[in-house]
């Protein structure tokens, strides 16, 4: 190969790929129908140019560089599939990998500037480059098509950006990019505490998918033999009519109920025993719901789960009453764990007093139940990570805000402490809430979860 003659930005080689003639080169390089530009601009795109003036208004004088992403490697030079950053996707919308939003302070605000990648055709790398290449990845939307989709000001190719930025550095420019400015990335964070119309309608969708995706679970739990069916099961239907799941699912059965973030699911199911899923789909939007429910495998449960089952739903019920605003975002957290901690002295497995097992410098209860009850929830799965302690977990519940409540029990199998019966039973239910003006709307009421209805909504999808 004469590589003398291939242009600069020709990319790098593996070593089974092929040789690449000049020949082929300049065959390749013409002969092409050109496509029409077509572009239908999403109805939010007016609502992400408002959250970046805000955005910019924070920081007035500043260059605000805020990366999409790079794909992550999973093997070799196999990646795993991209998801834009949720800052990203926050201000633009879902990107491509490597593109860059750069916000750049002009005439008393902030003009934006989206680096994508570019069309590659007449290029090497059009048919070469296994990672940008369109006959290899398929058509890029492109600089033109970008800039018309996102409705920013400008729009550049994403090979631009380094230079780019530098003339920017080499004026005196003050940069500050959000993957490394902890200051930058707590504002965004904390601007996204507060769900708007459109966030908490995209959540609603995401939970009526992940509705959807818990009954066939359902459906298959009379011949299915594996925790991996039921990740199959759930992970087929967020593919089918979302963009994946927003999380690695748990399908925990029988013991592994009581390993929280049993995500190997390589397990088999038995009958008699508890099956945990939890698991959100994740929308076109990337926005995502997180959901659990605790299911009986035989369709009924038994007298000693179920009595840990109705602990729990207590437990549930009691820190729904707390997500209020101007609550403390922990109200909900100490009302379920009142609850779970008066159950487990009534059950005999805490042998103390409910002030003695509550107190903090001690809290026998969490043997049993490690987590927190709540989290914030959005583009991420724990969102808002990034906020200040003082705005988030010590801080109070407003009108908007989208967040978890999941109690949990969980009995590991060699637990000395608790009554043999008990041992190896792992319970925890999820639901996704908003806080509105007077207490807080359940977005995953469409699921049952109290036991009787669990065990009715069981038996009506299997006798379809």
């Amino acid at each position: 190969m004469d590589t003398r003659k291939l242009p600069e930005t020709a990319p790098k080689r593996a070593a089974h790929d092929p040789d690449t003639p000049q020949g082929l080169v300049d065959f390749m390089s013409s002969g092409w129908l050109e496509a029409p530009i077509t572009v239908a601009r999403p109805k939010e795109t007016e609502r992400f140019a408002e959250r970046r003036a805000i955005l910019a208004r924070a920081f007035p004088d500043a260059v605000l560089v805020i990366p999409a992403g790079d794909e992550k490697v999973r093997s070799n030079d196999t990646n795993y599939r991209f998801r834009s950053s949720s800052y990203f996707a926050y201000l633009v919308g879902p990107g491509e990998a490597g593109s860059t939003l750069v916000l750049e302070p002009a005439g008393g605000s902030h003009q934006s500037v989206l680096f994508v990648p570019a069309h590659n055709r007449g290029e090497s790398a059009f048919f070469a480059d296994r990672v940008h290449g369109e006959l290899w990845v398929g058509r890029h939307r492109g600089v033109d098509e970008s800039q018309l989709y996102f409705g920013v000001d400008r729009c550049r190719p994403m090979d631009q950006t380094e230079d780019y930025l530098n003339e920017l550095r080499s004026r005196g420019a003050t940069l500050r990019n959000v993957d490394e400015d902890p200051e930058l990335a707590t504002y965004l964070a904390e601007m996204q505490l507060i769900k708007d119309d459109y966030e908490i309608g995209e959540l609603r969708t995401c939970v009526e998918i992940t509705k959807r995706g818990f009954e066939d679970i359902i459906r298959i739990l009379p011949r299915a033999r594996s925790e991996r069916e039921i990740e199959a099961a759930f992970w087929s239907r967020a593919r089918i009519e979302a963009n994946d799941v927003g999380y690695s699912t748990i399908a925990a059965g029988g013991e592994h109920s009581c390993t929280l973030h049993w995500i190997r699911n390589h397990g088999e199911l038995r009958q008699g025993e508890l099956l945990l899923v939890d698991a959100g789909v994740e929308a076109n939007s990337l926005y995502t719901a997180d959901v659990t429910r605790t299911l009986p495998i035989n369709g009924r449960f038994s007298k000693d789960q179920r009595t840990v089952y109705d602990l729990v739903f207590e437990a549930q019920r009691a820190a729904f009453a707390e997500v209020k605003p101007g609550n403390d975002f922990l109200a909900p957290h100490r009302a379920a764990m009142r609850v779970l901690a008066q159950g487990l002295i009534d059950l005999g497995i805490l042998k103390c007093s409910l002030d003695e097992a509550l107190d903090p410098q001690k809290q026998y209860y969490r043997r049993y139940t490690l987590h927190g009850t709540s989290h914030m929830l959005g583009l991420d799965v724990h969102d808002c990570a990034k906020a200040r302690t003082e705005n988030y977990r010590y801080g109070k519940l407003k009108a908007g805000m989208a967040l978890t409540v999941e109690p949990g029990l969980y009995f590991q199998p060699d637990d000395a402490t608790v009554p043999e019966r008990f041992r190896g039973i792992g319970v925890r239910i999820e639901d996704d809430v908003v806080v509105t003006d007077s207490g807080c709307d359940n977005l995953t009421t469409i699921l049952p979860s109290a036991a009787d209805a669990v065990e009715m909504w069981i038996a009506q999808i299997q006798s379809r």
